[in-house]
């Protein structure tokens, strides 16, 4: 099997510089770029056509999860792996909302990392434990009916009849962050699937009844 191409992004040449010797010695992993931040990956991405990008956040100019929006909207097909050091909610959310298939700390041991990527190539989310400890809170402490615009939009288009990949085509996102968008739905609605979903959206007025 080919080695799995990464891109890596990050704005500290130190840390660039550690992850590549880092993961350049395993025969599975082949580092094929480095950026310094988001306009210098969209720009190496097309060329350097990585399976998996390893994703800073906080970096000057464009930041980690706009470009992870970015990537989506432009149909790339790496897979995105965050290591960043914040674990806020005001970082998480956005990352993975934008797209990210994994979330993981600076501070994860290098068999972590290397397990994390290949899960992230395969397309399986990953997330570091304190990452997923805070989304499985905020999931069993909703607010009822606070369903956000973007949870709306996912929700209408269901209703209307679409998959989690139609879904994601028409909004523009992936369809990993579709199926995040729906788990959000099910715990704010206290439902389990998706016709339940609908079906309590409607009955609390939070979809616009169609006229006949």
């Amino acid at each position: 099997m080919s080695p799995i191409r990464l891109l890596i992004v990050d704005d500290h040449p130190v840390v660039r510089d550690g992850l590549r010797g880092m993961l350049s010695s395993d025969p599975e992993l082949e580092v094929v770029g480095e950026a310094a931040d988001g306009e210098e990956a969209l720009a190496l991405v097309g060329t350097a056509r990585p399976d998996v990008i390893l994703m800073d956040l906080r970096m000057p100019g464009l930041g980690g999860a706009a470009t992870i929006r970015a990537l989506a909207e432009r149909g790339m097909p790496a897979r995105v792996l965050v290591l960043t050091t914040y674990d806020s909610d005001r970082d998480v959310v956005p990352a993975l909302e934008a797209g990210a298939t994994g979330y993981l700390l600076k501070d994860s041991p290098r068999a972590e990392l290397v397990r994390a990527i290949h899960s992230a190539a395969r397309g399986e989310a990953v997330l570091a434990p304190s990452v997923a400890t805070k989304l499985v809170s905020q999931l069993r402490t909703p607010a009822a009916d606070s369903l956000s615009e973007r949870e709306l939009e996912v929700l209408t288009l269901i209703a209307q009849g679409e998959t989690n990949r139609g879904a994601a085509a028409r909004l523009f996102i992936s369809e990993a962050t579709v199926k995040t968008h729906l788990l959000h739905i099910y715990a704010k609605l206290d439902v389990n699937d998706r016709a339940a979903a609908v079906a309590t959206a409607f009955e609390r007025r939070l979809l616009p009844i169609a006229k006949p």
